[in-house]
This record gives structure tokens, C-alpha cells and sequence, in this order.
């Protein structure tokens, strides 16, 4: 099976290398990208160099690929995922987010719907494919957690990470689509699939008050991160990087609030910060027959009946650890090559990352305009389709 990149950053070098640990068979032959932060890390990794084009239509021309990954920028992610729909290869995986505004879902809708995007497409939301939410499900298949009543939820980052989007081409809504979209897809992603159903109504409210000129520390700052402690990679900001996080010329955000109902009536509150000193990403699903609560950080969950209050799991070690997207990143890599190979179904497909994305970003409009926002003629237009 040959493979090509498109956009060969830190993090598709990353995915790249969990791919071919997965399947030692795959043929990584060529990227486009004209500055390839990831090239040297993944090619010391395979053993072998890879052929670069400066752009995606040269790669295409001169390889016939079974399966290209896109990792470039979020705002090039519709430019290249059109391209690779348009070429005869068979499976194109995009990392998330898929696209950083309403009119490019759209126009994507019509892409796929042209193309057979719908098999073709194949979506990095790692979350749905970790150790804790495989563990969620088995609570809610074996009935431990009945219907779900509301969620509250939290993905909180300590100031390292913070400083890396206020540095990084990220910080710039115009290039990511915004924080919300950006970081806490994964999130919004997360908690539709576990409630099974779509937003009908949202409001939101957040602001940059922690990376402001007047919090900026008198010396020369460096945020201790756990697993880098010295700032490496990645964590360093690359193409369109700035040296500035505090007095950062970019529009991003650093706290938010999100509420969300959905259809059936079961609701998220939902609260993400880039200042919090001991960082988790934690919640407590409360259902019917019981409550689920757990924490991707601190690797926990736990279930309690709602009528005794008897514990029914608990769980201290789920085998992920920080790292990987808490294991997520190489279960995420077996099972897309299980699927390629027709012998295994998803967690989540292109369908769940634009209605996730489609969440963010009118979370982002609620916010922007202090208002509660109507999603039902936005589903109308997605159902138009006829892809869902």
C-alpha cells in the first residue's frame, strides 16, 4: 500500500510513524510540502527518504497512492482534501479540524457527495478511539448509565500549552478557525457520540484573560511541561511561529464556556482554560441508572447507580498515559488500517467531524454575538446533502 502526505508537519509525522508501526507494510513514497517541519523525524523513523513536491497535484501526477494524510494548516485542509478527492486514490485521512468555517463545510458536503467522500474520507479525532471512551460505551451498552440527562465537562490546559497556541500559526483564528474549534473538537466530537444527537441549541461566552501584556512575567518566561520539560518538540511553534505569547498579535481566545442542548433534551455544560496550573480533561456523564466520571489526564474512571450509589467500576489505570492522545494515537492508527482492509468499522466518521466542527463554530458566532443560536436551519442545509 503506497501513502503520501500532504503537509508534513510534527503531527502527521507522528500519525505517519503509527501507521507504519502498525502495518510495517505500508509504502511511504512521496509529501508535498515546501517547508516540511516533519521530514527529518519521519524519515529517521522508516529508514528511508520520501520523494517532496512542492504541491499536492505534482504528488498525485507522478504516484498512484492507496492512501494519502493531510496535516497541513487548517485553513489549507479544504484546498488539499479537493485535490485528493479529485485523484483516483482511495482513502484520503485528514486530521482535525476538517475545515475552519461554515461555507467550507458546505462546500465540502458538495465535494463528497461528487466524489464518494463518505467511504473515501477518514477522520483524526483520536479521542474516540481511547482506552476511557471504549470504557464509556461498555457503560452505556451494558445499560449502567441509562439515558442521559447532561454532562458536564472540562478540557483545561496548563500555560505551557497555552503559550505554544499563543506563539503558533494557531493563534490566528483565520488559519485554525479558533480555539474552540481547534482544540476542543475532540471534545464537542466526544460527548455528541456519547449522547447520540446533534446541538438544536447553543450559547457561549469566553475572552483572553490570562495571556494579556499586563500578566507578562518581568524575566524570560519558560512553562514547565510534563512530558517536555525543556520546551521541545511539540511544543515549539514552527511555520508562522511568533516569539511573543503574552503580547500575542493573534485573535485566540484563552478561556470559554459552552452550553449546549440537544435533541431529545439531554444537555452539555461544557468549560475549557489555557491558565490552569494542574491541567485535567474530566467529566461526569449523569444518566437515568447512573453517573460515569472520569479524567483523560489523570487516567480514571469510575460508575455509580444513581438509586444506591453503589459503585459499579472502578478503574485507576486504563493502559494510555499523556502521551498519544492517552494511548488513543496507536489504537486510532490499527483500526483505520483494519478499515482499509475491510475488516473492521469506525468510532467516528467525516459526518461526526463536520457536525463537531459545525458545533464549534457557532459556538464562536454565539459568543461573538451574545446570543443563542437556532441550529435547526444549519441541520436543514447539512441534511441537503443527503450524506448524513
Amino acid at each position: 500500500m503506497k501513502v503520501g502526505i500532504i503537509g508534513l508537519g510534527a503531527r502527521i509525522a507522528h500519525v505517519a510513524h503509527e501507521f507504519y508501526k502498525t502495518a510495517p507494510d505500508l509504502e511511504f513514497v512521496a509529501y508535498s510540502d515546501p517547508a516540511p517541519a516533519g521530514q527529518s523525524v519521519l524519515q529517521s523513523q522508516l529508514g528511508k527518504p520520501l520523494q517532496g513536491y512542492e504541491t499536492p497535484q505534482e504528488m498525485f501526477a507522478a504516484h498512484k497512492l492507496d492512501l494519502v494524510l493531510i496535516g497541513s494548516p487548517n485553513f489549507l485542509h479544504l484546498e488539499h482534501i479537493k485535490v485528493a478527492l479529485e485523484s483516483p486514490t482511495p482513502y484520503i485521512f485528514t486530521e482535525k479540524p476538517v475545515i475552519i468555517s461554515k461555507e467550507e463545510t458546505f462546500k465540502l458536503l458538495e465535494l463528497m457527495a461528487k466524489h464518494n467522500g463518505l467511504k473515501r474520507l477518514l477522520i483524526g479525532l483520536v479521542l474516540r478511539y481511547s482506552p476511557l471512551f471504549r470504557q464509556i460505551r461498555e457503560s452505556q451498552n451494558s445499560g449502567q448509565i441509562g439515558d442521559i440527562i447532561s454532562i458536564e465537562a472540562a478540557e483545561h490546559i496548563a500555560p505551557y500549552h497555552g503559550s505554544f497556541f499563543m506563539k503558533d500559526w494557531r493563534r490566528h483564528s483565520k488559519y485554525s478557525g479558533g480555539f474552540m474549534l481547534e482544540k476542543c473538537c475532540h471534545d464537542l466530537d466526544l460527548y455528541q457520540g456519547i449522547i447520540g444527537a446533534r446541538p438544536i441549541k447553543l450559547a457561549s461566552f469566553g475572552g483572553r484573560k490570562f495571556f494579556t501584556p499586563q500578566n507578562k512575567p518581568e524575566k524570560p518566561h519558560r512553562f514547565p511541561a510534563p512530558e517536555y520539560p525543556d520546551r521541545v518538540d511539540p511544543f515549539t511553534p514552527r511555520w508562522n511561529g511568533s516569539e511573543a505569547d503574552f503580547d500575542s498579535d493573534g485573535d485566540l481566545i484563552d478561556y470559554q464556556t459552552a452550553l449546549i442542548e440537544y435533541e431529545g433534551g439531554a444537555n452539555l455544560c461544557f468549560h475549557t482554560n489555557m491558565a490552569v496550573a494542574d491541567e485535567y480533561r474530566r467529566f461526569a456523564i449523569i444518566g437515568t441508572n447512573g453517573m460515569a466520571e472520569g479524567d483523560f489526564v489523570r487516567n480514571y474512571y469510575r460508575v455509580h447507580d444513581a438509586m444506591t450509589s453503589e459503585e459499579l467500576v472502578h478503574l485507576d489505570d486504563l493502559g494510555g498515559n499523556r502521551s498519544g492522545h492517552y494511548g488513543a494515537d496507536s489504537m486510532m492508527s490499527a483500526d483505520i488500517i483494519a478499515y482499509i482492509r475491510g475488516e473492521a468499522d469506525l468510532p467516528v466518521g467525516i459526518i461526526d467531524a463536520l457536525q463537531a466542527g459545525l458545533t464549534a463554530l457557532m459556538l464562536d458566532e454565539a459568543r461573538h454575538s451574545s446570543s443563542v443560536i437556532d441550529m435547526a436551519p444549519i441541520w436543514q442545509q447539512f441534511d441537503s446533502y443527503k450524506l448524513s
